[in-house]
């Protein structure tokens, strides 16, 4: 026998008032080891009908059987915990025939399975069930007192089971490598009651550990099997997970649950840009959220030292005073222990001392006590639209902080035995028992029954196929591209802003006033359309809004100058229905808000599309100048996956794409339109000949992020470049032996290799890449491999980029200049002309193609 056999092999194994033999059994394990034949045994029957008959994998494998009325079946209630009181499940059950492929793989495994922790500890939970042992919490114990019936009592119930369940499941699981996330909610059960509290409509982003509250939302429309299926689905990494489609194990499911990334919390300043977003979007007419809608975030203990949920602290905090609505309701649970790191009591004692906002408290081991401080605090909220902290304190975590925590090394065996010991879920059964509403018989049967169907969703979810394309993982990205209207042909001359050609009467604009003039085309154009940042509202540092604050004044905002609280509006806005342009004033200023950055960039790929975040960063500040040194001038450009990055070298061009970028941040993609600040007030390329000021682009003029400029229309050399490389390589060309010979090629998208650049190239034999940006940290560089790996890049080529320094205040010798541009022309470029030579593409999966568009062409 299992037990047996472990002890003889010097194993340790603990169980608690049964057998680890019966406590296998209850989790769904054969008694005996595989190969004792008199002990083999099949599994019983485990169906169960599911409403979501469209689910291939759900149709024909978990069986149906007739509804059967009992003191469980909620769906009377309008709670659709499925049919949990029939009683039909037994343990190890499956419907594959026989035993099911977890199961056997469990048993490979028994003796490790038998000593889990989670394991143990609830097979002592059946115990108190069949013994009718639980005992009762402190504090209160009156449904009455706080208004909860019956069925809010057995939903909370339902949804903690679960939560259970499936940590215990997920945890087996582990040990077989069949579950890849083994952080539990063991302790936390009764947050059940925040589940049913809020509406549905509310947007919610929880703690990875705040299972039960979405157990608790999701049970009210939804049936068990199916909730404890996707759940599942996430352990196991399905490729059929609603919540991150197999990339991740997340919570979330619904367009109102938002999902939480493993960065500390760092689903605070999101939360609160979606409080601040419900009531402008009501004004403006675009809300996802009703009027009254409250934002719900919840963290532990540990996340309020981190900077992510400081931000959002003090972002909500501010607009309570500057009386701005800000309903979000801030949710801790506090079990003094964050991972390894005693909390010492700091929580409650002094950090909550500090809140500038009404603070209630929970004992989140007492059910009754969760729903009436639930109940208060978001009344609260939702009453005065401004934001409150709820604090559940007395909270165990009962097991480790996730399967690879050695809880040994930082506690003493007597506080892990104590900690698991400790059951709020049984103190619930017991409230429950007590005011009459369930028995212990009752209980047992559905904890049981729960269990069961546990096991049979993670024998479902574990045979489904994950993800194995990389073109798959390379598609979800960021939203497909959106249609645009049919662009204009453009004439070989139609930039050439510095030729007589145009007529006199075209006004031409430096940069700057065409940003002005395009920023305020889109905020005319586009209702749903803010602009927001710091000190934008009275012009900018560079006058790019100016004027823009009083043609649009609710819609043009300034915020405290924290770039971390910045993104995070910017994500909770576009969540909240609005299209939001966000503002960076100075390009290293991103790197203090750079991890809510990649909140943005990540959210379309971690949510296989469900939450894309669609916006426009403006960031300014960038690269060639003498005044402000490093920390204005900064040239290093970070583009993660997800991020659609342009850097224009003129207004027509800035003015055309932005109309552009527009419309795909309105499909939900991320673009960040990079400004080059010495070509804002920029008038001339040579001397004194005004070549470089521009006419504002005619309506409906767009420039796709496919398209490049091709400056000249002779040879076979060419110079690719962005932003300020454009101007150095137009005069480097001028010092060339053969200038008529090389091309400038402007290629402002910086993702990846565009279709336009690739058709440009094609045209060369020999090509310099310039990139402003610096040596090791270019762009440019990213896209010289993508294109070798394709078979685009001419078969000669040379790259040269900013010196890999800082830059000194007063100076701009560290930038990339015409001088630099012609040495690496002058290495590259042969004396005599050479056929076009090509290298071979490997085959590696490509991002799909932007748009094919032409090449442009500009004679000056």
């Amino acid at each position: 026998m299992a037990l047996q056999r472990a002890v003889a092999q010097g194993r340790r194994v603990i169980a608690f008032g049964q057998s680890a033999q019966r406590s296998l059994h209850n989790v769904g394990i054969p008694k005996a080891l595989p190969g004792d034949p008199d002990d083999v045994r099949q599994a019983t029957a485990a169906g169960s009908k599911h409403s979501r008959q469209s689910d291939p994998w759900l149709k024909g494998r978990m069986s149906p059987k007739p509804a059967t009325e009992g003191p469980f079946d909620l769906r009377s209630k309008g709670l659709h915990t499925g049919d949990v009181a029939t009683g039909t499940h037994g343990a190890g059950s499956t419907q594959f025939g026989g035993e099911g492929a977890l199961r056997r793989k469990l048993a490979d495994k028994v003796d490790e399975v038998a000593a889990l922790p989670e394991v143990i500890q609830f097979q002592r939970f059946i115990d108190q069930l069949d013994a009718g042992s639980c005992q009762l919490p402190a504090g209160l114990q009156s449904f009455e007192e706080v208004g909860m019936d019956k069925t809010a009592c057995m939903a909370v119930l339902t949804a903690a089971l679960a939560t259970q369940a499936s940590h215990v499941e997920s945890r087996m699981a582990s040990v077989v490598g069949e579950g890849y996330y083994t952080i539990g909610p063991g302790g936390e059960e009764l947050l059940a009651c925040v589940g049913l509290q809020l509406r549905q409509t509310d947007p919610m982003a929880l703690h990875y550990r705040h299972l039960a509250t979405q157990f608790a939302r999701h049970l009210q429309h939804r049936t068990l099997d199916e909730v404890l299926l996707d759940r599942a689905r996430g352990h196991a990494v399905s490729g059929l997970d609603p919540v991150a489609g197999g990339v991740h194990c997340s919570l979330g499911g619904s367009d109102f649950d938002f999902m939480v990334t493993s960065t500390l919390a760092s689903q605070g300043p999101p939360a609160v840009g979606r409080a601040m977003g419900i009531a402008l979007a009501s004004h403006l007419g675009c809300s996802k959220f009703p009027k009254d809608a409250l934002s719900y975030v919840s963290v532990g203990d540990g996340s309020v030292n981190n900077a992510h949920f400081l931000t959002a602290i003090n972002l909500a905090e501010y607009a309570r005073f500057r009386k701005f609505k800000c309903p979000t309701l801030f949710a801790i649970t506090d079990n003094n222990l964050c991972i390894s790191l005693k909390g010492s009591g700091w929580l409650q004692n002094e950090w909550a001392k500090k809140l500038r906002m009404p603070v209630f408290f929970a004992d989140g081991s007492n059910m009754l006590d969760v729903w009436r401080a639930t109940a208060d605090a978001s009344q609260s909220v939702r009453k005065t639209a401004s934001p409150a902290a709820l604090i559940f304190g007395n909270v165990p975590r009962r097991f480790g902080h996730a399967a690879t925590d050695r809880q040994l090394s930082y506690l003493t065996a007597e506080e892990i035995q104590t900690a698991a010991s400790r059951n709020p879920l049984a103190g619930a059964c017991a409230q429950a028992v007590a005011a009459g509403y369930t028995t212990y018989p009752e209980l047992a049967k559905l904890t049981r029954d729960v269990m069961a169907r546990t096991r049979e969703a993670f024998e479902i979810a574990t045979a489904e196929p994950k993800l194995t394309s990389r073109t798959d993982i390379l598609e979800r990205v960021a939203p497909r591209l959106a249609p645009v209207p049919q662009l204009p042909e453009a004439s070989p001359d139609a930039d050439a802003a510095e030729t007589s050609t145009k007529p006199a009467r075209i006004k031409r604009h430096v940069l700057r006033k065409c940003m002005n003039m395009v920023m305020d085309e889109v905020l005319t154009d586009r209702p749903d359309a803010v602009y927001i940042g710091e000190d934008v509202e009275h012009g900018g540092y560079y006058l790019v809004t100016e004027n823009l604050k009083k043609k649009y004044p609710t819609r043009v905002r300034d915020f405290p100058p924290d770039e971390t609280s910045l993104f995070g509006i910017g994500i909770g806005f576009s969540q909240a229905g609005v299209l939001p342009i966000v503002e960076m004033p100075y390009a290293k200023y991103l790197d203090c808000g750079f991890d809510m950055f990649g909140e943005a960039a990540v959210s379309n790929w971690l949510t296989n599309g469900r939450h894309p975040n669609g916006m426009i960063i403006r960031l300014q500040g960038f690269d060639k100048g003498v005044f402000g040194g490093n920390y204005h001038t900064h040239n290093t450009l970070q583009i993660p996956p997800g991020v659609d990055v342009v850097c224009y070298s003129n207004g027509e061009d800035y003015a055309r794409g932005w109309r552009y970028a527009v419309e795909q941040a309105s499909a939900g993609r991320v673009v960040m339109s990079v400004d080059s600040t010495n070509l804002l007030n920029l008038r001339h390329l040579h001397g004194g000949d005004d070549k470089w000021r521009r006419p504002y682009p005619d309506k409906g003029e767009m420039l796709p992020w496919s398209s490049v400029v091709r400056y000249g229309d002779g040879g076979r050399r060419a110079i690719v470049t962005y932003g300020n490389g454009v101007i150095a390589a137009l005069q480097a060309r001028e010092e060339l032996p053969n200038p008529q010979d090389v091309v400038v090629i402007d290629s402002p998208y910086l993702s990846s290799a565009s279709s336009g650049l690739r058709a440009a190239l094609r045209e060369v034999d020999e090509v310099v890449f310039a990139d402003v940006c610096k040596q090791g940290q270019h762009p440019l560089a990213g896209i010289i491999t993508e294109l070798h790996a394709d078979g685009d890049l001419p078969a000669r080529w040379g790259s040269v980029a900013a010196l890999a320094t800082y830059n000194p205040l007063g100076s701009t010798m560290t930038f990339t200049s015409s001088e630099d541009i012609v040495q690496a022309c002058a290495s590259t470029f042969t004396t005599d002309a050479v056929a076009s030579t090509k290298t071979r593409a490997t085959g590696r999966p490509k991002i799909p193609d932007l748009i094919e568009r032409e090449v442009s062409s500009v004679t000056l």
